[in-house]
């Protein structure tokens, strides 16, 4: 089972700090030698919005005023049950620091 976990930032929040990356890279290397990682990154906070309406394609550079949050990082893994999900994204969020995390199943 796939699953996509993302860990949201909001508009106040500081920058992470070295221990984070460090901490990271570390959980990183351990999920990959486990063969559960599939990709993972840091995204960049300002990013693009793409919108249809009617027929019509817009596209829009950030940052987005209407948004509060945007995604700080994700990781794609692979997981055998439910169980070894909620234990990799604890690890996930415990890592990222205050704030919310966000889990999608993803279909193939």
């Amino acid at each position: 089972m796939r699953y996509l976990m993302m860990a949201m930032r909001t508009e106040n929040e500081t920058p992470p700090d070295e221990a984070l990356f460090v901490e990271m890279d570390k959980f990183v290397k351990e999920l990959s030698a486990a063969g559960i990682l599939v990709a993972t990154g840091g995204l960049d906070p300002v990013g693009m919005q793409v919108v249809a309406k009617d027929g019509e394609i817009t596209v829009t550079d950030g940052p987005y005023t209407e948004a509060k949050e945007t995604v700080g990082g994700f990781a794609l893994i692979d997981v055998r049950s439910v169980e070894e999900l909620h234990e990799v994204s604890r690890r996930f969020i415990a890592i990222t620091g205050d704030g919310v995390g966000r889990i999608h199943q993803v279909f193939s």
